[in-house]
């Protein structure tokens, strides 16, 4: 897959958004914003070594925002010609002339938006052929069925090559915009013992096609964790220390950038509210944000609305150092705007030095998760519990695998109670962190 003319695309982009925005200054507005956003990729997914689809997409679109003395309306398009684009802004325009106003509505502060806009290093285009994905794929699930005499189905494979361009102004002058690529493999293994049925995955992304896992590996990953499934029980209900695996803890971070978002503050539904500056994790443990990190998957100079990003400590020795805004929430919450439109960027947990595997020695007795399951999450008070599938551990020796039991806590205590972070780190998200170890967790079983 290649894009040849990247760079001239990326000036015509900039030149649609450059129209659209001048139209819209003509109409009177107080204020506008555009975006606009072009993917293309290639998939290709088997099963049991046999091509299954092969999908071609190429899409985009142009969203404008216009304000109107505290009224916002917003309207798209997909054709980027002149009259397309007037129609739009125009469309834009009516709408903002016929909502109520909000006083917190409105651009980013002129003096946020960025200005300096280093090369990090995010596209890296490669001329790939269905063939070549399809080789990939193939070669994950060869690996996947070799691997061990139970696991002789394969739930398929998919490869993704895709490319994007982006643009983004507003009428503060701010136009900038930059190309990015991204490309994956994943397999799926199903594997049968004695009655009962297990499946697990593993997958591989980077933004060079050539960083991106061994086929063999991924395939083979995919079986050894679905083998590794296979005779699964229940254990009897109890109290016990839980290690989260590097993809669970992920997830288990997840729910702190749910938290302290803007948007959950101001709406009064986070379990966080007025936490600034304190302990919300023990003293040793921190996670810094680096949204400049060259090559990184959640990288950027500006958030959506053109405000520079920076890098920053989001909980500094265990205390909560800032929440995450953007101009609205920012406004709304009378806080700085942190530029936080486009999500997080980057985030990576401090670690206690142990690998993943000196963990579980140290654990001791107790759970490894590798798998939640359900919604229940509660964000305003925090309550935790989810279904849950892993390992039990005996003086630091996994015995069996464990399934169809539920872990439950509150997040407040459970981030107090982390006793150690792998060092082993998962990069495959825009959290950075090895697995987590609680020190105890209540677990339903029997």
């Amino acid at each position: 897959m290649s894009s040849p003319s990247i760079d001239i695309e990326l000036d015509s982009l900039k030149d649609a958004v450059s129209m659209a925005l001048e139209y819209a200054k003509t109409l009177g507005t107080s204020g506008a914003e555009v975006a606009i956003s072009k993917q293309q990729g290639l998939s290709v997914s088997t099963r049991m070594k046999e091509v299954e689809t092969v999908e071609f997409n190429k899409d985009g679109a142009l969203g404008i925002t216009v304000f109107r003395d505290g009224c916002k309306g917003s309207s798209s398009t997909s054709d980027l010609s002149k009259a397309a684009i007037e129609l739009a802004v125009k469309a834009a325009d009516d709408i903002a002339r016929f909502t109520s106003a909000d006083e917190f509505n409105g651009l980013a502060e002129r003096s946020l938006m960025a200005t300096q806009f280093p090369d990090l290093d995010l596209y890296h285009p490669e001329d790939i052929s269905p063939e070549e994905l399809t080789r990939l794929a193939v070669l994950a699930e060869e690996a996947a069925l070799d691997t061990d005499k139970r696991v002789q189905t394969s739930d398929g494979a998919s490869a993704n090559a895709h490319s994007s361009v982006k643009v983004y102004g507003n009428s503060h002058g701010f136009l900038n915009g930059f190309c990015s690529s991204r490309y994956s493999l994943s397999c799926v293994a199903i594997g049968e013992h004695e009655g009962g049925m297990q499946r697990d995955y593993d997958y591989t992304v980077a933004r060079k096609f050539n960083e991106m896992c061994a086929p063999e590996l991924i395939g083979r990953k995919a079986a050894e964790k679905t083998a590794g499934r296979l005779g699964g029980r229940k254990i009897a209900t109890t109290q016990l220390p839980v290690l989260f695996s590097p993809e669970i803890a992920t997830g288990l971070m997840g729910h702190l950038v749910g938290a302290i978002s803007g948007g959950s503050l101001y709406r009064k539904s986070s379990f966080l509210l007025d936490a600034i500056d304190t302990q919300v994790f023990p003293d040793w443990f921190s996670i810094h944000e680096d949204p400049l990190l060259v090559g990184a998957l959640a990288s950027a100079a500006y958030d959506s609305e053109g405000v520079a990003t920076q890098a920053r400590d989001i909980i500094d020795n265990g205390r909560l150092a800032t929440y995450l805004t953007t101009s609205y929430s920012a406004r709304k919450l009378g806080i700085a705007n942190t530029g936080h439109a486009g999500g997080i960027y980057n985030w990576t947990l401090s670690t206690t030095g142990q690998t993943f595997d000196q963990l579980v020695k140290e654990m001791g007795t107790g759970l490894i998760v590798t798998e939640v399951m359900g919604q229940g999450v509660n964000t305003v008070t925090g309550d935790y519990s989810r279904g849950a599938a892993g390992f039990y551990v005996e003086n630091g020796v996994i015995l069996y695998p464990v399934e169809e039991i539920t872990i439950a806590g509150n997040l407040k205590d459970m981030y107090k109670n982390i006793v150690a972070v792998a060092k082993d780190r998962d990069l495959r998200s825009s959290i950075r962190t090895g697995g987590i170890l609680m020190d105890k967790m209540k677990i339903a079983g029997n």
